[in-house]
C-alpha cells in the first residue's frame, strides 16, 4: 500500500519533536513491502524527514491537498496514487481513507497513535487477504 503521513501534529509536535514510534513503525511498514510518503499542508517538508532520519523509510515528500482533494493531486505533483493516509484531520481521511489520529501537539512519551496506526494497518491487510 502507498501509506501518506501528514507532518504537523501527526508526525511531529509543534516544536518540532517526533512522535513517539515513527522510526519502528515506518521500518515494519516498509519491511511488510508497504511505501511511505510524507505531505503537508505547508509544502514540502524533505527537512522534518531529513532532521529524524526517515530518509530510509520515505519514498517521496509531497504538497497534501487542502481541498478538493482528489483532483488537487494532479495539480499538485502527487504522482502516487494514496491507499491509506494518517493525518490529524479527519476531512483527509474522509477524502482517502485511513485512521484519523489524535493530534501531537506538545511532546508526550507515553503517546502510542503510531501503534494504533501500525496495527490499523494491519486489520485492513489480514481483512483484504481473506476477501475483505
Amino acid at each position: 500500500m502507498n501509506i501518506f503521513f501528514d507532518v504537523d501534529n501527526t508526525l511531529i509536535a509543534r516544536d518540532g519533536s517526533l512522535r513517539p514510534f515513527v522510526p519502528q513503525v515506518f521500518e515494519r511498514l516498509i519491511g511488510e513491502g508497504h511505501r511511505i510518503y510524507v505531505w503537508s499542508g505547508v509544502g514540502l517538508r524533505w527537512e522534518v524527514v531529513e532532521q529524524h532520519r526517515l530518509r530510509p523509510y520515505v519514498s517521496d515528500v509531497f504538497v497534501k491537498p487542502m481541498y478538493d482533494h482528489h483532483n488537487s493531486l494532479r495539480l499538485l505533483g502527487v504522482s502516487v496514487k494514496p491507499d491509506f493516509c494518517v493525518d490529524d484531520h479527519p476531512e483527509v481521511i474522509g477524502a482517502f481513507g485511513g485512521v484519523t489520529v489524535w493530534p501531537y501537539e506538545d511532546p508526550d512519551p507515553l503517546d502510542r497513535e503510531m501503534e494504533r496506526v501500525y496495527q490499523t494497518v494491519q486489520g485492513l491487510v489480514k481483512a483484504r487477504l481473506n476477501g475483505g
